[in-house]
């Protein structure tokens, strides 16, 4: 076997090591733990998992981009070694003269055309699933404040709420910290959710990762998306615009419930957000199924 040959082989070998383990991390979001639903876990690889149509195709489209690059990456690295070893001066110490090859140069045109042309199909495709709105079941209103968010419910009774950090010491157990909040934005299951977002001071950004939505809250404009979570849970985001020395502390909790729930929470919530203290129901303040 020559030199180059096993150059190559030790190449190919470490690089398929290295991009599998990053390939599996990122398919099955994990690490030396595996990643929680609908929120970040110690050592976790990869994205949040999805909780959303939209959010099954950004990861998707995410895991197709890192076998491209990696298949990219390992045939640079792999020309590197054959100009290394080929090319040196020992080893070729009268260099060519060749300025044009014809059919390499096709090569170099037409193969990065496709490559791009692969990406562009589903980058197109992602885009206007994300951008064309199906018909609303629902619409609230997430409005961004130095350093927190206030919700409104404008197609059920048009109260409205602020949802604040809950404190480290006055988290109970199995609650994150710093994701955590005191009144949480609650929506139905299977149901698309039309969500209005704004700033009252500065620029906010609404974002929730397992739901595959990031959009800015301005001053002054309205911007608007949408998600439609399938699974019941508990999901956590968190502002991610830089809005100023308490950025860090003004995260999103959504929590998805069923109809039934829903329409008890709504009712209990109509009483309390327009001033009346009493708390909402014990058997929804514990949630369906587990925190996410």
């Amino acid at each position: 076997m020559t030199v180059f040959s096993r150059f190559a082989a030790r190449a190919v070998t470490v690089g398929a090591m290295l991009v599998g383990g990053g390939l599996i991390g990122a398919l099955t979001g994990a690490g030396p733990a595996l990643a929680e639903m609908g929120q970040p876990a110690p050592w976790q690889l990869g994205l949040q998992p999805a909780a959303t149509p939209v959010m099954v195709d950004i990861v998707w489209f995410h895991d197709l981009l890192l076998w491209i690059i990696s298949a990219i990456t390992l045939f640079v690295l792999v020309l590197l070694g054959i100009i290394v070893v080929r090319f040196n001066a020992r080893a070729n110490p009268t260099p060519s003269r060749t300025t044009h090859n014809t059919p390499i140069e096709v090569l170099w045109t037409i193969l990065p055309v496709i490559i791009l042309v692969v990406i562009a199909v589903p980058s197109f495709r992602l885009l206007f699933l994300e951008l064309d709105e199906p018909k609303a079941d629902l619409t609230v209103k997430a409005t961004g404040k130095q350093w927190y968010w206030s919700y409104s419910y404008p197609d059920n009774g048009n109260f409205e709420f602020d949802s604040l950090l809950v404190a480290d010491g006055d988290l109970k157990p199995g609650q994150p910290r710093l994701l955590t909040v005191d009144n949480e934005l609650v929506v139905p299951v299977n149901k698309v959710v039309h969500v209005l977002v704004t700033g009252a001071d500065v620029i906010h950004s609404f974002a929730v990762p397992s739901f595959g939505i990031k959009i800015d809250a301005v001053p002054g404009r309205l911007n608007d998306t949408w998600f439609k979570a399938t699974q019941v849970g508990r999901y956590h985001g968190q502002c991610s615009e830089l809005c100023g020395k308490d950025h860090a502390f003004m995260p999103i909790t959504v929590n998805v419930v069923s109809d039934t729930d829903f329409s008890v929470w709504v009712e209990a919530a109509k009483k309390k957000f327009a001033g009346d203290e009493h708390p909402l129901p014990t058997s929804f303040a514990a949630a369906d199924g587990p925190a996410h």
